[in-house]
């Protein structure tokens, strides 16, 4: 029988039972199990993580005849059942009121389910005589699933006001479960940030974080010997490294992996696209940018300590713990000083890449697709002096808004060019660091590279390539262009445009 790939479908049994694809990942539970009782899993969404829980959720129901020929059937205590709760915030909420409701649907579920009675009308209290009381009925410690913990928050973070009465809603859920460690034999959560003053680390005994260690990296997500050994009679060997380059590249202090839900997509529709992030627009995040004033060029390479990755704050947003803990960056390298650990991030992979500079050149401008189609054309047909049109077209039409405090710098104007440089597609390198200094931008295309150096109102560019010799560690490419551009910031256009031939 042939077998199906399981786009969006995040029950294990169904997977295991209508013969679609799996790739086991079961030996994590049995070593989650082994080592612990109380876990914290961070991950972006669409990246397996209600699956994972509710393979836990089969294997802690002694299911076994769902894991035949995973790595489980052998490695488990399938003579034991456990009860099972599992809590999912993958919905909306309009308001408070809202997830208070879903969550005594929930409860009252779970308690008709097991055959136990609630009297509270509080959420807590209601937790409270939940577990106890299925603890009573099956004489059995409880296994607790929660699923997108965070998602109630993460909908509504662009109203700080509701944002905080439903963490506060979450807050009191959260808190009851410390009390309640003796009836529970394990748990397991899930959700993409990690919410300050929500009161789950502190709310339980001991819950590991396991969302940058090293041993559970590739627990989600399909490593490259995982996307060959189930996937490889689907995939021409030319593929795999177009595959590669869209969409593997996400790590989390170990092995790279490739993203699922982007995988499963092209396998089916065979064309490569920007899948995972069509699901989500984020346009919170845009604004967050914006006013950040952040330097967009630098998420080719920037850095974060551990700490500021880990912890997200409703009133205090930071760009970089968004961006990563959303997915649009990853971790590309580890530096380690005396006592403190940084990590250098950057974009996991071209789809990522291309498709956040489409929507930000989309917000500089309406017709985006259009200005990136021109410039597009001026590389791929060795146009390059058509370079100051353009540019001088691009400034004057992007929105006054996005001038404010920073159009006196030449930051921002490299910030304009790279948006939409990318968008096209093209390999764009931002502060491409070179033995003598940081280039502004370099763009490798078809053989040639085009070194480029930005001033504002004043200043020798050109002379600044040729003299710092930026050009050295491109001698090997066929033809390299140095091209310096200083900017009249008055009159937003191009005041001097020199481009020199290297080579």
């Amino acid at each position: 029988m042939n077998k199906k790939l399981p786009i969006g479908i995040s029950s294990f049994e169904k997977i295991r039972t209508d013969n679609y694809y799996y790739v086991d990942k079961t030996h994590f539970i049995k070593k989650l199990f082994d080592q612990g009782s109380y876990y914290f899993l961070s991950r972006p969404r669409r990246f397996g993580k209600s699956l994972f829980l509710d393979t836990i959720r089969c294997a802690f129901e002694a299911k076994r005849e769902l894991f035949k020929g995973l790595y489980l059937e052998n490695n488990w205590d399938w003579d034991t059942q456990y009860p099972t709760i599992r809590f999912s915030f993958d919905t909306t909420f309009k308001n408070s009121s809202d997830l208070e409701e879903f969550i005594q649907s929930l409860q009252n579920y779970w308690a008709e389910f097991y055959n136990v009675k609630l009297s509270s009308q509080n959420l807590g209290f209601r937790n409270i005589q939940l577990i106890e009381n299925i603890y009573k009925q099956t004489n059995k410690q409880i296994v607790l699933l929660v699923d997108e913990y965070d998602k109630p928050i993460l909908d509504n973070i662009e109203n700080t006001q509701l944002a905080s009465q439903i963490r506060e809603t979450l807050k009191g859920f959260y808190q009851t479960l410390k009390p309640l460690d003796k009836y529970l034999k394990f748990v397991f959560i899930t959700g993409i940030s990690k919410f300050a003053k929500v009161s789950l680390f502190s709310g339980l005994n001991q819950l590991n974080d396991i969302s940058l260690d090293k041993e559970y990296s590739t627990i989600c997500g399909y490593t490259h010997n995982e996307l060959i050994q189930t996937f490889a009679h689907l995939v021409e060997n030319r593929e795999l490294e177009l595959i590669k380059q869209w969409y593997n590249g996400y790590s989390w202090l170990g092995e790279n992996v490739y993203n699922p839900f982007d995988v499963l997509l092209y396998l089916q529709k065979r064309d490569f696209r920007n899948y995972w992030f069509e699901t989500g627009t984020p346009s919170f995040l845009i604004k967050v940018l914006q006013q950040k004033q952040f330097y967009i060029p630098s998420l080719e390479k920037t850095y974060s300590t551990e700490q500021l990755l880990s912890l997200f704050d409703i009133e205090k947003i930071l760009p970089e713990a968004l961006l990563f803990q959303s997915g649009y960056l990853t971790i590309k390298d580890t530096i380690i000083y005396e006592d403190i650990t940084e990590f250098e991030l950057s974009y996991p992979n071209k789809e990522v890449k291309i498709a956040l500079n489409s929507l930000l050149a989309n917000h500089f401008h309406s017709q985006s697709h259009l200005i990136t189609k021109q410039l597009k054309n001026i590389f791929y047909k060795s146009q390059i002096d058509q370079l100051p049109s353009f540019l001088n077209n691009l400034f004057a039409q992007v929105p006054f808004q996005w001038y404010t405090h920073i159009s006196q710098y030449e930051a921002f104007y490299c910030t304009v060019f790279y948006v939409f440089l990318v968008a096209t597609g093209l390999n764009v390198i931002a502060e491409d660091t070179s033995s003598t200094g940081n280039i502004d931008l370099t763009i490798l295309h078809q053989n040639n590279a085009y070194i480029f150096e930005f001033k504002v109102d004043k200043g020798q560019p050109l002379e600044q390539i040729l003299s710092k010799r930026y050009f050295n560690k491109y001698l090997n490419f066929e033809k390299i262009f140095a091209i310096g551009i200083v900017i009249d910031s008055s009159s937003k256009s191009v005041k001097l445009f020199q481009i020199q031939q290297i080579k």
